[in-house]
């Protein structure tokens, strides 16, 4: 399919004006195909020719003006348009289309649970194609009128209110002006909790399967969508834009949600069927507050060209957190935004692929390379850009700039010159020259402590700065100063921070002796990696569970984090660190995102092999200790570490002693119960360490498939057979992968569950011959099922356990001669930068 250019979009910006789609899909046709009519009314300014874009599986007919044009000139995506005269037209086009199995179009699923059927559309970035023609470019924004033909035992939900007319026919309420991939149809029995919040109707959905599991979150669900809307309401002088709101939680979906304006959807693993911990709440109530902030950023005002992604993602990442700490019980969100988030950021600026928040026109030419910007740049970067941004030039200030900006664009499009000219309007501070510096360029700075301590006991600080080629960014941060605690061994007390402008404030002098501690970005407040000076060092080393805030924590964790990945810190001793300060660590964020690096990084790719097996004993050994700290009624409130804690030992078991119990009894001892998600991740382990003969193993995994017979159980299930140290079962498991159509090929969800149990690092030999495979293998497979599957099968089926040289030969020479789909060659860029690195950290490690 030929991706629309940009100056394709601009061209036929200037010819058209779009007023109105009018849309009927009928979705009774079977399970492979839907019907398609659409209706668009538009106006030509001048004379000219332009395009429509289709993906169908047939093109029944079209007119313009009431004259047929021929069908057959449909190519690949695009029917000519040629000889339009100025003034008012009518495209009419009917067409039968293709259900996805991938998530992009419209999406069809079937409930392994119950048989029952659902349909959603996911129209984003350019799949508006897949579903009915368009001018699919965000810039025409148009009134989208949809009728919906369905099951008469579905309901249907779309962007505006739905009303069913007669048993199976429904009609949309129109929307306001939208762009094209912000339209949104779901439909299917949904198991649907209804309200009404400040004169709007309010509603959640999911599949009849999770019912139970929805009712027991929804007045949470409704309490966080409620309070958060409430609180847009304060900060944003314009009011919410469209009728009503209403979050579908959607089976196998790419994406975390997606903003639909009226109609968000989410990935249902949102819908808990098994025990989460806090943080994992929080994670849910941060994307539905990010979603929120999408309907006034990227829905009421909408990017111009894809260059400007940022306007959308950034903004939104930003207000998620910010709004959920402001306006509910989750008041720690920025602890976990340092520690899930920021380093997602970091590593996507350090890559080859790094490109800036907000990249030049024509770094972004057409919308494959668009799609390809959906990274932690857009998003953490972008974010972190505007928390610094908001710490520079003061919250009161920012808000009144975003407002403007609201209230000149509404429902219209915007550049990056109107965002920052808005703010700009609210500031005498130079706005343009910071985004200039901060959104134009890539790269990471690097920010170094250098203390001189004089005689007298008196001190001085200054910042040493470190940047990307393209040079170095002003930071307004706080410089934390702590002093052990001379009443409790292992504690210590904070200073009063110092407020520092890097580079302008150059050197400073103190009395009173130096702390023992330095910590520049103390809060988060910037986007830079830190390092320590020496003496700091050695005190957080020694008393990093006794700083008294979270975040404070979670720099000095991140700082040890690049250092691991930059060469400059042990990956041994952070082990050292995590096994001596975890068990003492309160906050949930800290102790997942820890483990979770230490476990996936430290263990599997940056360690020699020699020594997993004793970094693995160390993960058990801590998670043992966090265990027995958790026991207990008195330790209630910490369910969500114990249930961290229970999850790690689990995954860094080296043999099935104790996990084999726990499942053989259903319980951990002193909980908690096994749930299907514990259960599975325990057979899934005991898969991958061969822990019992294969025919045994196989019919755990059928008894367990059988007792959790869901959408879930089948991805357990799926995930725990290529996990089987047989060459039968990976044999099979790679067929499943690489199958390119039809009714064998899996689906996203499933191809991701598969590919997940696959690499092993236990399994090395066993696995090898799959390596050079992959390569050969994987171009095919991205260039047939297309951008999503692409990125599935870069991201989860890539031979990561391989850390070699030789793997790195083999993806360079697939990059060089494999000719990669965009969406693909993106993927293998970035693994293969991150292996390079593993490979370095690795060589270290094995000379030191």
């Amino acid at each position: 399919m030929p991706a629309l250019q940009r100056d394709e979009a601009q061209t036929r910006a200037r010819l058209l004006d779009v007023h109105r789609y009018d849309i009927a899909l009928d979705l009774t046709q079977g399970e492979d195909r839907f019907g398609s009519r659409t209706v668009i009314h538009f106006t030509a300014r001048t004379d000219g020719d332009t395009f429509v874009e289709l993906r169908p599986a047939e093109l029944h007919s079209v007119t313009l003006d009431g004259h047929p044009l021929d069908p057959a000139a449909l190519d690949d995506n695009r029917l000519p348009l040629t000889g339009l005269a100025p003034g008012a037209h009518e495209l009419r086009l009917d067409a039968t289309m293709r259900y996805s199995r991938t998530g992009e179009g419209m999406h069809r699923f079937t409930d392994p649970a119950d048989g029952e059927s659902y349909v959603y559309t996911q129209l984003f970035l350019d799949d508006v194609q897949r579903v009915f023609a368009a001018f699919d470019q965000p810039d025409l924004k148009a009134v989208f009128a949809l009728t919906v033909t369905a099951p008469t035992d579905w309901s249907v939900l779309g962007n505006g209110i739905a009303t069913q007319r007669d048993p199976g026919h429904w009609t949309l309420a129109p929307t306001p002006l939208i762009s094209s991939y912000l339209v949104a149809v779901a439909a299917g029995p949904w198991h649907s909790v209804r309200t009404e919040h400040a004169g709007l109707p309010f509603g959640i959905h999911c599949r009849r399967s999770l019912a139970p599991h929805l009712d027991a979150d929804a007045d949470e669900i409704l309490d966080l969508t409620r309070r958060c809307f409430d609180r847009y309401h304060q900060i944003f002088e314009e009011p919410y834009p469209f009728d009503s709101y209403d979050q579908a939680f959607v089976p196998e979906f790419n994406a975390g949600a997606m903003e639909n304006p009226g109609l968000v959807t989410f990935r249902d693993a949102y819908v808990f069927r098994s025990a989460v911990t806090d943080t994992e709440r929080q994670t849910r109530g941060v994307t539905i507050a990010h979603e929120m902030a999408h309907m006034w950023f990227g829905d009421l005002v909408t990017l111009q060209w894809w260059d400007d992604i940022w306007l959308n993602e950034s903004f939104a990442e930003y207000m998620g957190y910010q709004v959920l700490a402001e306006a509910t019980r989750f008041t720690d969100t920025w602890t976990d935004f340092a520690v899930a988030r920021k380093g997602w950021g970091y590593d996507a600026d350090q890559r080859p692929s790094t490109h800036p928040v907000a990249p030049a026109p024509e770094d972004v030419p057409d919308t494959a390379s668009a799609l390809l910007n959906f990274d932690g740049i857009s998003y953490a970067k972008g974010a972190s850009a505007l928390r610094q941004l908001v710490a520079w030039m003061g919250e009161k200030d920012f808000l009144a700039g975003i407002n403007d900006h609201f209230a000149r664009h509404r429902f219209s499009n915007a550049t990056l010159a109107d965002f920052i000219d808005s703010l700009a309007r609210a500031t005498d501070r130079d706005v343009h020259a910071w985004a200039e510096r901060w959104l134009r360029t890539t790269g990471v700075d690097t920010l170094t402590p250098v203390v001189r301590e004089a005689a007298d006991g008196n001190w001085s600080v200054s910042v040493e700065q470190t940047g990307s080629p393209d040079g170095t960014r002003p930071h307004r941060l706080t410089i934390g100063r702590y002093d052990h605690d001379r009443t409790t061994t292992g504690r210590l007390v904070p200073r009063e921070p110092l407020t520092w402008d890097v580079p302008d404030d150059g050197a400073r002098s103190a009395t009173g002796g130096r702390p023992a501690l330095l910590l520049l970005n103390d809060q988060d407040l910037t986007y830079a990696k830190v390092r320590l000076d020496p003496v700091s060092w050695d005190t957080a080393l020694g008393a990093l569970s006794g700083l008294p805030d979270p975040l404070t924590r979670a720099v000095v964790w991140n700082a040890a984090r690049d250092m691991v990945r930059d060469g400059e810190l042990a990956p041994t001793a952070y082990l050292d660190a995590a096994r001596a300060h975890l068990p003492y660590e309160t906050d949930l964020a800290l102790v997942q995102g820890v483990l979770a690096f230490a476990r996936t990084q430290i263990a599997d790719r940056y360690l020699p092999r020699t020594q997993r097996h004793t970094a693995l004993a160390t993960l058990t050994a801590l998670s043992r200790d966090i265990l027995r700290r958790t026991e207990g009624p008195e330790h209630g409130s910490e369910a969500g570490l114990r249930l961290t804690a229970v999850r790690a030992f689990i995954d860094s078991a080296t043999t099935p002693e104790g996990i084999q119990d726990w499942l053989d009894d259903g319980s951990v001892p002193g909980g908690p119960h096994l749930d299907p998600e514990l259960r599975w991740r325990i057979l899934g382990r005991l898969a991958t360490l061969g822990a019992a003969p294969l025919d045994e193993l196989r019919a755990a995994i059928d008894t367990e498939l059988a007792r959790d017979p869901s959408a879930t159980g089948r991805e357990g299930a799926a995930r725990c057979h290529a996990a089987l140290p047989d060459p039968a079962a990976k044999q099979a498991a790679w067929d499943a992968l690489f199958t390119t159509g039809g009714p064998a090929a899996l689906s996203n969800y499933l191809f991701t569950a598969t590919a997940g149990g696959f690499w092993a690092p236990e399994q090395l030999d066993l696995l090898r011959p799959y390596v050079a495979r992959y390569f050969t293998d994987v171009p095919a497979l991205a260039a047939a099922r297309g951008p999503a599957l692409a990125e599935a099968a870069g991201r989860h089926a890539f031979p990561a356990p391989f850390v070699e040289d030789h793997t790195l030969h083999l993806g360079e020479a697939c990059l060089t001669d494999g000719n990669p789909t965009p969406a693909l060659r993106r993927k293998l860029i970035d693994q293969l930068d991150d292996l390079r690195r593993a490979v370095k950290v690795r060589a270290a490690a094995e000379n030191a």
